[in-house]
């Protein structure tokens, strides 16, 4: 007798319309073929596995159930969201995920029509969805469903409250789904991770509950006017039979739950039995992050991101780190220790990335001055502001592209104040596979025009270390440091550590024809990219500006006087960074210069390797060769419009030709 070969499902799946064309008793198998093909196409092509294998029957039962995308699905943050993806519409291509010209690694409304909604940071997905159910009542369409889907780790996230507590007082039928994993990137941290934990209520009571409010109902005993005092008073009355207080129905949102999130059958059934119900509410589901890969399942952080893995041993494919450079965290995180053991004031904080800005090795040296506060970085600054108030020197270190989120907290509790801190911004400028939602490129932009603040970046790993101690040491007021994801460019990164003074820039190479400004480790493919002018005969020279802010205007004015053509090179936007200061320099002290800037343009930049945007941002040796080439042949035909070197005087500001190319 022959054997039956399977059918496989998940390759007939090209829509959720397909999948819901499925009878329930396969959902089973569709998850079963859904996570082993997230962890077959992630062992090749690295991308967040833990999150999404955790959320793979929440992500068939939604779809099943809602008719997507007229229904909305709101994903919070976006690594839950591969299964998402494959689903609809996106398997044949889910090969080149957070590839250059691929899918993106979130969900991003100008990919597919099935994300509601961009989905980078964490905690806004509430905020997002209470919007788009707002909007559908506003517009008579209340039969369309709006789904958040909110990690506990994003819970931590002030915005979510501001969502939660507009939730009941708007008209609207806001599902949210709270993913609850026990887990974050790191360990969930704080008072409400172990509430999520430890939370229970009674299937039986919610169901007579609703059956009992359907009933009053129909009696015309109740109304949706009178509906919010009776849910509060049952509320009050179910705390006090269970002797718990629940937090989600404090803000008079339905709570249902926790229940199994890896069930899908349940899963159907408990999203069908609460979908029409009016107002808001919320299911809350119990998931394993790396739910089905056990090496994912037992080191979920190890196995967030683990690049390139064997999906049949578990074993991680890790990079040689023989006589390699360090990376630029764990560059911080030792030196960060150094620091600690020198001086008891140092403290370290940390919005929720301890192993991915290397803290944990101050963690581990120092557990009482290391502080991880969870997905919250606006707290992040004022807590480290309140450290610094009261002594202490706190370090505290957050992604430039979170960094975003606490431009207030920057202004009026640290600026304002002078305090002395050191905000160290990881992953400053293009970072890669991550695309747009995660860059760090706005962070000398936004920072510049604060009062007060020093804003410096160094050349490679020792300039960090000697820019932390400066910061350490500094006398009063705010001092930032920001630096790029991945390895810098020694191999032999520890030194004695020095102050390198504030606002003062250095010469790396001398030249006569054309003088290149840059700042951070950008500039060692400037280095390189003069190496190669050099070989045509094109004199270049080359200032490392070392700090934003403070300018060196004694290195500003040298190089104002010598050269009238000049290049500013930087890893972030050239709207308001380096080049619009040397700019405005150049101008307000009357020398007539044509300034060049490189860097990233004005624009959102998709998602590749950092070699693939440096080329596509023309920030590659190549394109920066061809650039500074250029400058000085298109100039060296107008050399009557300009003075030369050796005799030029500073013209007066009426007199300014400043010409931007």
């Amino acid at each position: 007798m022959g054997t039956c070969k399977q059918e496989y499902l998940l390759e007939h799946i090209n829509s959720p319309a397909d999948l819901r064309r499925l009878p329930e008793h396969r959902l089973k198998q569709v998850c079963a073929e859904l996570r082993r093909y997230i962890v077959n196409v992630l062992s090749e092509n690295p991308g967040h596995l833990g999150a999404s294998l955790g959320t793979v029957e929440l992500t068939v039962a939604l779809h099943y159930v809602f008719n997507t995308p007229d229904d909305r699905i709101v994903w919070d943050v976006g690594h839950q969201a591969y299964g998402h993806k494959i689903l609809t519409g996106r398997r044949e291509a889910f090969h080149t995920l957070r590839k250059f010209n691929g899918i993106s690694g979130f969900p991003n409304p100008a990919e597919s029509p099935y994300d509601a909604f961009i989905a980078g940071h964490a905690s806004n997905s509430i905020s997002a969805a209470l919007g788009m159910s707002v909007a559908f009542q506003l517009e008579n369409r209340a039969d369309r469903h709006v789904v958040a889907v909110i990690g506990d780790g994003a819970m931590t996230g002030g915005l979510a409250y501001e969502g939660l507590n507009n939730a009941s007082i708007n008209p609207n039928n806001l599902l949210i789904i709270l993913n609850d994993n026990d887990m974050t990137i790191d360990q969930s941290v704080g008072g409400l991770s172990q509430y999520l934990v430890n939370i229970t209520t009674s299937h039986t009571y919610n169901k007579l509950r609703y059956d009992l409010y359907r009933q009053l109902r129909r009696m015309n005993l109740i109304s949706e006017n009178r509906r919010g005092n009776i849910l509060r008073f049952s509320n009050s009355l179910k705390a006090l039979i269970n002797r718990q207080h629940n937090l989600f129905e404090g803000f008079s949102i339905r709570y249902f739950g926790p229940v199994d999130g890896h069930d899908v059958a349940d899963l159907v059934q408990k999203l069908n039995g609460i979908k029409h119900m009016q107002g808001p509410k919320l299911l809350h589901i119990k998931t394993t992050k790396g739910k089905g890969f056990k090496p994912a399942e037992t080191s979920a952080a190890e196995w967030h991101a683990p690049g390139r893995f064997n999906k049949d041993t578990g074993e991680r494919i890790l990079p040689g780190r023989i006589n390699e450079p360090q990376f630029y965290q764990d560059v911080f995180g030792h030196t960060l220790v150094e620091l600690a053991e020198r001086d008891e004031r140092v403290v370290g904080i940390t919005p929720a990335m301890p192993a991915g800005c290397s803290m944990n090795f101050l963690m581990k040296a120092f557990p009482k001055r290391a502080f991880d506060v969870g997905i919250a970085e606006g707290h992040a600054v004022t807590f480290s502001a309140g450290l610094a108030r009261e002594g202490l020197i706190p370090f505290c270190n957050i992604y430039s592209s979170f960094m975003q989120r606490a431009f207030d907290q920057v202004i009026h509790d640290v600026a304002l104040q002078k305090l002395h801190l050191v905000l160290c911004l990881d992953r400053a400028g293009l970072v890669g596979e991550d695309g747009a939602t995660h860059h760090g490129v706005f962070d000398l932009a936004c920072l510049r025009p604060i009062p007060g603040l020093t804003i410096a970046s160094p050349l490679n790993e020792l300039d960090l270390r000697n820019l932390m101690y400066t910061g350490y040491r500094a006398s009063s007021g705010p001092f930032v440091i920001r630096y790029p994801r991945g390895k810098g460019e020694l191999t032999c990164w520890q030194n004695e550590m020095c102050i390198l003074p504030e606002g003062k820039g250095r010469k790396l190479r001398e030249g006569t024809q054309v003088v290149v400004l840059s700042i951070g480790p950008i500039g060692n493919e400037v280095a390189k990219a003069i190496d190669l002018l050099e070989t045509e005969g094109l004199s270049v020279a080359h200032y490392d500006m070392i700090y934003l802010k403070p300018l060196d205007g004694e290195l500003l004015h040298e190089v104002g006087q010598r050269f009238t053509r000049i290049v500013t090179v930087e890893n972030g936007v050239i709207t308001g960074g380096l080049g619009s200061a040397v700019m405005e320099f150049m101008s307000e002290n009357g020398y007539a210069a044509c300034v060049k800037r490189i860097g990233v343009p004005d624009r959102f930049i998709e998602h590749g390797s950092i070699r693939e945007l440096h080329r596509l941002c023309g920030m590659d040796r190549e394109a920066m060769a061809a650039e500074i080439r250029a400058l000085a042949s298109r100039l060296d035909s107008r050399t009557a419009s300009f003075r030369e070197p050796s005799t030029r005087q500073a013209f007066a500001p009426s007199s300014v030709i400043n010409v931007l190319l």
